[in-house]
């Protein structure tokens, strides 16, 4: 891999759990360890779809990564920052929620230039657009 490539997203959910666990939410019958596996796989796919270190998705307390192109942030609070709770955040991974009326309600908070995440939500629409 070049020197500055932005490395591939690393993998701690197995997808096929990761899936069932989002599925799992989508019927509304997940248990509390599902919710989590699912924030936490579509915080990982979000960073396989839009590899880079320049905005920071937060859902507190299920996880966090760093995702889309750009600068790299390396100290201090990051310049592009996107935080959400669970909830809102699979809402928006799954296409249920638009990025648009998640921001307009103030349930999306998302600061910075790189920070708005429309184009690369719903996960599996971006995901067809690759």
């Amino acid at each position: 891999m070049p020197y500055g490539a932005a490395m591939p997203a690393r993998r701690r959910t197995e997808p096929a759990a990761g899936r069932a666990a989002v599925a799992a939410w989508l019927r509304g019958d997940a248990a509390r360890a599902d919710v989590t596996a699912a924030v936490r796989f579509t915080l990982e796919e979000l960073a396989d779809i839009a590899p880079g270190n320049a905005v920071e998705v937060r859902v507190p307390p299920a996880g966090a990564v760093q995702a889309v192109a750009g600068p790299r942030h390396t100290r201090g609070t990051p310049p592009n920052v996107v935080e959400t709770d669970v909830e809102t955040w699979l809402g928006l991974a799954t296409g249920r929620l638009p990025w648009s009326e998640a921001v307009s309600a103030g349930r999306v908070r998302a600061s910075g230039e790189r920070s708005d995440l429309s184009g690369l939500l719903p996960l599996q629409a971006a995901r067809e657009r690759r």
